[in-house]
């Protein structure tokens, strides 16, 4: 259970902009207790569905616009005329969930529910997940100018601020490394992919071509072609259906830009060495156990 500060509930909680579910702090905007505790208990995830999983601003967009592009074999009328958000709903949201309690057939979903929160049904079933972690340093980055664009939230006056909250797990879903040390116990699973914003940058046809085997999906050379070009970052940074530019103008700041820079290693140009090494210390805690090779980024 995460202990907040009063300094702490005043950035979480103030103005009901948070709410705070066995341990886990969620945007009231967005999230509903009963939601996410029916999606827990009740939601029936079924074996031919497909689960988009990540942890907040872990490249999880970009995935589910290559899986909707494998599934519709490189053709982008679905990504060009379907929000990204009713393509692959998300599990625990106020306007995800109903979409997919009334979807028949197989169901591509989203989520970013740690491992605890996660429908119990899943574990259960044969359905698909796709896990995809990102360097956590990048992640806090990201996240931290992410929120400066939204005016419905309390916002970290400062990086500073923010990092000292995302150290302690003090954030939206939490620690990152409790959420990804419980995913990762499942990677030797069959029904479970591994992958890594990094690997997806380093090699982007060899993680296209991994997913189509996962997902049992054959596509031919001039098909993984189209999933590459409508997957790139300048094509959703111009595609308005998986951009966020649809969100009302009262909620965001000077424009959403949810793609900001698409790059790794961007924590660099931001990171004291003072919080390069703090960071280190506390990834090299919290992710003990764990082979270096797991992980794409510098091992500390």
């Amino acid at each position: 259970m995460l202990e907040f500060s009063q300094h702490q509930e005043r950035v979480f909680f103030g103005m009901s902009a948070y709410f705070c579910f066995e341990g886990i702090p969620f945007h009231a905007i967005v999230h509903k207790r009963e939601i996410i505790e029916e999606s827990r208990d009740k939601f029936v995830i079924r074996d031919e569905d497909t689960v988009i999983l990540s942890y907040p601003k872990s490249g999880t967009n970009w995935l589910i616009e290559t899986v909707c592009l494998i599934q519709t074999k490189g053709n982008p009328k679905w990504i060009q005329s379907v929000p990204v958000w009713q393509r692959s709903p998300w599990i625990e949201t106020k306007k995800g969930f109903p979409i997919l309690i009334n979807k028949e057939g197989p169901r591509l979903m989203s989520s970013h529910l740690p491992f605890h929160l996660f429908p119990k049904s899943f574990f259960r079933s044969k359905a698909k997940v796709i896990y995809i972690i990102r360097n956590p340093r990048d992640v806090l980055v990201s996240a931290y100018f992410f929120r400066h664009k939204i005016n419905l939230i309390d916002n970290p006056e400062s990086l500073g601020t923010y990092f000292e909250l995302f150290l302690k797990g003090n954030v939206t879903y939490g620690s990152w490394f409790e959420h990804t040390r419980n995913w990762l116990s499942m990677r030797e699973n069959d029904n479970f992919l591994l992958l890594s914003y990094e690997d997806m940058k380093k090699n982007t046809r060899g993680t296209i071509e991994k997913i189509c085997d996962f997902l049992g999906k054959k596509l031919e050379a001039d098909e993984l072609d189209l999933v590459l070009k409508y997957s790139s970052f300048q094509a959703m940074k111009e595609n308005k259906m998986s951009n966020f530019s649809l969100v009302p103008e009262h909620m965001v700041t000077n424009g959403l830009v949810l793609l900001r820079k698409g790059t790794t290693g961007d924590w660099k140009n931001h990171f004291t060495v003072a919080q390069a090494e703090a960071f280190d210390k506390v990834f090299q805690e919290k992710m003990a156990g764990f082979p270096p090779g797991l992980f794409p980024w510098k091992y500390p």
